[in-house]
């Protein structure tokens, strides 16, 4: 009798009698039982040789994160690095810089690790539509919904950036802000920050207020220093408005910096808004309003979307998770 026998007699896949007998914990108690009942009943001995052989193989998972400084994808990495520890898998992480392809280093380093799947912690789109097909191995896509791109191995765990973005900016919109101004990234290479930009016009044009898309919108790094520069450029173009909004939250800290030593007071003068709700904007003074993505249900999602893919040669799934808004001390009223 084989695995394949094993599986065919419990109705359970093939990874999950592999999982079982190699006393993963990953498994639910009923499977377990069920299998080791299987095994017990059958006489089924495990091949001592071919489970050798198989452990001399590779199981290394790749984490490719885009961008160097991403306070969230670190909070991420370290919640996909717990649930990964207890599992037979091990962790390789490679960096990126934002205009770089993480599809054509994933290659590189599919074949130089034999890595047996991806998670992918951002990414352009452009990038999978012209070299993703040619990975083939299972990979999720996390915090960009890859649905359209149709790829049978690539699933994704994301919130609708372009709603959140509309959220955030209907909260001012409500306190009375007219004149918003935004920080971002470079909407040409970045998904996340071109569907927040939408969400953006969207929000305006339905209350009927309009904005410059250059004049308003300062392109920087997804930094604290990236958010000092952006504001300082605003302010530098003499351009009027009473909020800003910025698609992270450490962009939103250098803002709220430079708008400080400026001598303007937030949120008295220029209300803040920041995206991602990362602990430590509770920890400025004022507390920083923004968006929040679940990181640990994201993380979570991700790691076990990968692994099914991986033991169980499980169909792409593309998963929305709901954002939420937190509104503290960094917004306020227009007066």
């Amino acid at each position: 009798m084989t695995i394949k026998d094993l599986a065919a007699k419990t109705g359970y896949a093939v990874g999950t009698v592999s999982r079982v007998l190699n006393n993963h914990p990953n498994v639910s108690e009923k499977a377990r039982s069920a299998i080791l009942a299987a095994v017990e009943e059958s006489g089924f001995q495990l091949n001592v040789n071919a489970k050798q052989l198989k452990q001399t193989r590779s199981t290394a998972i790749l984490a490719i994160i885009k961008g160097t400084g991403n306070v969230l994808f670190f909070q991420m990495l370290e919640q996909i690095q717990s649930l990964l520890s207890s599992s037979r898998y091990s962790l390789h992480v490679e960096y990126m810089h934002g205009s770089d392809s993480e599809v054509r280093r994933a290659k590189q380093l599919i074949q130089e690790k034999k890595a047996l799947g991806v998670l992918f912690l951002g990414g352009n789109l452009d990038n999978f539509r012209e070299g993703f097909a040619e990975l083939g191995v299972p990979a999720v896509l996390v915090t960009n919904n890859a649905r359209a791109l149709g790829f049978d191995n690539l699933s994704s765990v994301y919130i609708d950036d372009r709603e959140a973005a509309r959220e955030a900016i209907r909260t001012l919109i409500a306190l009375g802000h007219k004149k918003i101004a935004v920080i971002g990234g470079h909407r040409r290479y970045s998904d996340a920050c071109r569907n927040r930009w939408l969400g953006t016009l969207d929000a305006l044009h339905e209350a009927g207020l309009t904005i410059d898309p250059e004049a308003d919108y300062a392109t920087v790094y997804f930094s604290p220093e990236g958010g000092c520069a952006g504001a300082e450029e605003l302010l530098a173009r003499k351009r009027e408005f009473s909020a800003i909004f910025a698609m992270s939250d450490l962009m939103a800290m250098g803002a709220v910096r430079t708008l400080l030593d400026h001598g303007l007071r937030v949120p008295q003068d220029v209300s803040v808004i920041g995206f991602d709700g990362i602990p430590l904007g509770e920890f400025m003074a004022p507390r920083l309003s923004s968006v929040a993505q679940p990181t640990v249900d994201m993380a979570r999602r991700s790691v076990e979307l990968l692994l099914d893919a991986i033991e169980n040669r499980s169909d792409a799934r593309h998963e929305s998770v709901p954002f939420t808004l937190q509104t503290r001390e960094s917004t306020g009223p227009h007066t």
